[in-house]
Formats: structure tokens, C-alpha cells, sequence
């Protein structure tokens, strides 16, 4: 049977895992399941995986750790599993590099759609960069598409890797509103659903780590009825 992809299941509810790994599969994909977070990383660097669905809540050390761990090494999606709503928790796991969020109880259906939407995008994100610049320069900012770095005022800036990319996706349109619309199909591969407030989010984190005034935004903005701009000329000089 062909497989769509390899994912790593880093979950201690037993019975949540089972039913997970034999859904997957029977949508072709192949899991690799995982009780403990401070087994997890280990077990990502045995294999090459796809995806990894990731619980918050994990035996030996959280799940916020772990994604801070394999961000740290990988660009690999991330789902981050949770029994709770908490906008504290989606912040957090955003701000260490987690690429979606999913509250338990955990819908099927809805959970194969956000993993065939990674990994497409996964594979179309990989496909594009051949195609594309890999360095742009605004003034004092210089971001580095390959290394995933990011320099601002001659010092190195930490950013997660889907903190990242959507810095990179607005420096690509600067001096052109993109809505949310936009921004889910590019980065998610889906449309927005009216309800998703990651990209929100992730623009307050932008702009602290960028030095922006977050009520008077000057480099990455707001515009009312259109969406983000990223203000090419807002960012000094060289």
C-alpha cells in the first residue's frame, strides 16, 4: 500500500493513540507512536517523518519542550494535541514553532484535513524555494530564506520556523496588503475558515521581536478592510 507520509504520534493516552494510528493508516498514512515526551526527540532523529502530532500535556517533559527541541533541528510541521482551549496555551505553542492546534476531543476528519494541508504544503513550500529569491534586504533587516535566519540592526533575531515564514510571505508582497484569505492558502494550504486567529497572534509576535510599536505599528501594519503590510521602507538604513 502507498504511503502519503510518516508521521510521529507523541501521545500518553492510550486509547486516543490506538484509534489515531489506525485512522491514519487507513488513509495510508504510517505512525510511529510515542508515550513520553522525553523519548520523543530521540525518536525523531532515528527516522524521517512527515508530521508530527505532538500532546501538550506528556510524561517526562511537556510538549511544549519537545517542539522547542525538534524546531530546533527541523522545519518539519508540528500539531500540537490539547485538552484545553486555552488562548495561553495556542500562544505559546505558536511562539515555539507549532504549525497547528487542535483541541481534544479530536474530530477525525478534521484532523486528516490539517495533515494532508501540511504536508502539501510542505511539499509545495520545498518546490517553490528553487523558484524564488532566498535573501531579502530592507534597511537595517536582512532575512536569509535558507538558513531561516533573520538579522535586524546587525543583531541575529530567534524566530520559529512558521514565525518565519510568514515574515518571509509578507517581506515577498512588502508595499502590498495580503489578507487572511491569502495568507492560509500560501502558508496553511487551505482557506480561512473566519474563525482562525493563529496569523493575528503571530503578527503581536512579529512586531515585539521587530522592535514595531504594537499601537502604532510602523513596519508591519494593519490595514483595515485589506490586511498585513509589510512596510518596505520602514526599517532604516545599512
Amino acid at each position: 500500500m502507498e504511503s502519503y507520509g510518516n508521521i510521529l504520534l507523541v501521545e500518553d493516552d492510550i486509547s486516543l493513540a490506538q484509534w489515531v494510528q489506525e485512522y491514519l493508516h487507513e488513509h495510508s498514512y504510517q505512525v510511529t507512536h510515542i508515550e513520553r515526551g522525553d523519548t520523543a526527540l530521540e525518536a525523531f532523529k532515528a527516522a524521517e517523518f512527515d508530521l508530527v502530532l505532538l500532546d501538550v500535556m506528556l510524561p517526562g517533559i511537556d510538549g511544549i519542550q519537545v517542539c522547542r527541541d525538534i524546531r530546533a533541528i527541523s522545519n518539519v510541521p508540528i500539531v500540537m494535541l490539547t485538552a484545553r482551549s486555552d488562548e495561553l496555551d495556542e500562544v505559546i505553542g505558536l511562539e515555539v514553532g507549532a504549525n497547528d492546534y487542535v483541541v481534544k476531543p479530536v474530530r477525525p476528519r478534521a484532523l486528516l484535513a490539517r495533515i494532508k494541508s501540511l504536508i502539501r504544503n510542505k511539499i509545495q513550500l520545498s518546490d517553490s524555494l528553487e523558484e524564488t529569491q532566498q535573501v531579502l534586504q530592507f534597511g537595517d533587516l536582512n532575512l536569509d530564506n535558507t538558513a531561516k535566519r533573520v538579522l535586524f540592526n546587525k543583531a541575529e533575531i530567534d524566530f520559529s520556523s512558521s514565525e518565519f515564514d510568514f515574515l518571509w510571505y509578507l517581506a515577498c508582497h512588502a508595499g502590498t496588503p495580503v489578507n487572511r484569505d491569502q495568507v492560509f492558502k500560501a502558508l496553511k494550504g487551505r482557506e480561512y475558515d473566519g474563525q482562525d486567529r493563529r496569523f493575528d497572534l503571530m503578527i503581536s509576535v512579529l512586531r515585539k521581536k521587530l522592535d514595531d510599536n504594537s499601537q502604532k505599528p510602523q513596519k508591519i501594519k494593519t490595514v483595515w478592510g485589506k490586511g498585513y503590510l509589510f512596510v518596505a521602507d520602514a526599517w532604516g538604513q545599512n
